[in-house]
């Protein structure tokens, strides 16, 4: 089945603009068997130039539904059906984002009639709709509306379909969102469909339903399909093939879909996260001491039975840690493993450092400045609450350091229930406190994007 369809809208940009009309042709590779059109109310002004070209005015589309009044209706005409348009990246785009504004993710194979136009029936200057309904005397009713142009491009796809009855180019030149993505023969796509554009952590089954890998991604659609790409390790293959469903849980935010994760694994202990080595904080800094009593601070690549004092996701991050700390503290370079020299180092040089490296500064003064400068990597206060983005615009979630403890994380609506310590404690569901939860958090601290600190 081929849904041929053409839309008209405000504008020409489908992140910006909206829709105003659709005509959908359902065709059966003979014949229209069903057909749907409709105006659009856009919810937002249609451009005088825009109102001249397709003659649909504000004061026609006033009463007309919504998209999302008439979304179930596409859905339904469109299922299992490829669609059809003439410039398809066009329309096909609008759909999918008028789609996207309601959560919802739009998938259909589809097929360009420029595209087939150009390959079947070569030769032409432009390929526009309009030229070729003159070049190939195809009727041409109602330009720029929806009904109109759909029409027209039933009959250019009737032509096309007859040069090619074994459907050879069609077949190349089909598009869809999974092309270049390889999936296990018994996995059904439509799960796919499902997935959110939202921060959150996504659960991969097997045919027993076992849960075997946990991730967590800002865009879980995205991260998902990434995980069925061409190119893959050995390991990734054996779970690509293994995987039969796929479940997920919207959290809000990044910072609660790392705990969340962190804490799925250690409960569910999927065979694909224990045998995986990458972590997403796989440096951090350490500290030793000098034979001579200095303590001694580095950055490096975090091993299994390592316990570094604070951990990040690069070494660059952990190099800029200890650089900050150096300007700030007055630290030395060289025992900071930033310049690996055997004399002084340059910050000596120029009175930034007090000599540490050189026995100048006695080793109870600088270690005195070296803890304070790890203090303050520290929690500042030992009770305080992140209150960050929610999974709706309205909702807000909550995570609670208490006694310098992980008590866990909960989702409140501001509107109505408040924001007062009080309120924030009942909404908080338990959760276990361990380190890795800590170093999610004081990596989230240091790189904080504008989320409220609440301290009590």
């Amino acid at each position: 089945m081929y849904a041929i369809l053409d839309v008209e809208t405000t504008g020409g940009n489908a992140i910006h603009d909206k829709i105003t009309e659709i005509a959908i042709y359902l065709h059966d590779g003979k014949k229209v068997v069903k057909e749907y059109t409709t105006l659009v109310n856009p919810e937002c002004s249609i451009p005088p130039f825009i109102e001249r070209l397709t003659g649909i005015s504000n004061e026609m589309v006033e009463t007309a539904p919504k998209f999302y009044e008439i979304a179930k209706n596409i859905l339904e005409i469109t299922e299992g059906a490829t669609i059809v348009a003439h410039n398809a990246p066009f329309d096909y785009g609008f759909i999918s984002h008028e789609y996207k504004s309601l959560g919802y993710t739009f998938t259909r194979d589809y097929l360009c009639t420029v595209r087939l136009s150009r390959k079947l029936i070569p030769g032409f200057r432009s390929y526009s709709l309009g030229n070729l309904c003159d070049m190939l005397g195809i009727p041409l009713f109602n330009r720029h509306r929806a009904a109109g142009d759909a029409l027209a491009t039933v009959k250019l796809f009737e032509l096309l379909l007859s040069k090619d009855p074994e459907k050879n180019v069609f077949s190349t030149f089909t598009k869809n969102d999974y092309l270049h993505l390889r999936f296990p023969p018994e996995f059904n796509r439509n799960i796919l469909d499902k997935l959110p554009e939202s921060p959150g952590v996504y659960y991969f089954h097997n045919q027993d339903n076992s849960v075997i890998y946990i991730g967590k991604s800002i865009n879980i659609r995205k991260r998902v399909l990434m995980h069925f790409a061409n190119k893959q390790t050995r390991k990734a293959i054996e779970m690509r093939n293994a995987i039969r469903d796929i479940s997920f849980e919207v959290t809000g935010n990044e910072l609660v879909a790392l705990l969340l994760e962190s804490e799925e694994i250690k409960v569910n202990q999927p065979i694909f996260n224990r045998s995986q080595k990458s972590s997403y904080y796989n440096y951090g800094i350490f500290q030793t001491e000098t034979e001579e009593g200095y303590i001694k601070l580095s950055a490096g690549k975090v091993k299994s039975k390592d316990k570094p004092l604070l951990i990040t996701r690069t070494n660059d991050e952990a190099t800029s840690t200890l650089e900050r700390l150096v300007e700030k503290f007055n630290l030395c370079q060289k025992l900071t493993g930033l310049y690996n020299v055997s004399h002084a180092c340059f910050q000596y040089s120029i009175n930034r450092c007090k000599g540490a490296c050189v026995g100048k500064e006695n080793a109870e003064e600088y270690n005195h400045r070296v803890l304070n400068a790890l203090k303050s990597l520290e929690y500042q206060n030992p009770n305080f609450m992140i209150i960050g983005a929610g999974r709706t615009s309205s909702e807000k979630t909550v995570v609670q350091i208490e006694e310098g403890r992980y008590r866990g994380f909960g989702f409140f609506e501001p509107e109505f229930t408040g924001q007062s310590v009080e309120v924030l404690r009942d909404v908080i569901v338990p959760r276990q406190d361990n380190r890795d939860v800590h170093k999610i958090i004081r990596y989230h601290l240091s790189h904080n994007n504008g989320d409220q600190l609440l301290t009590y």
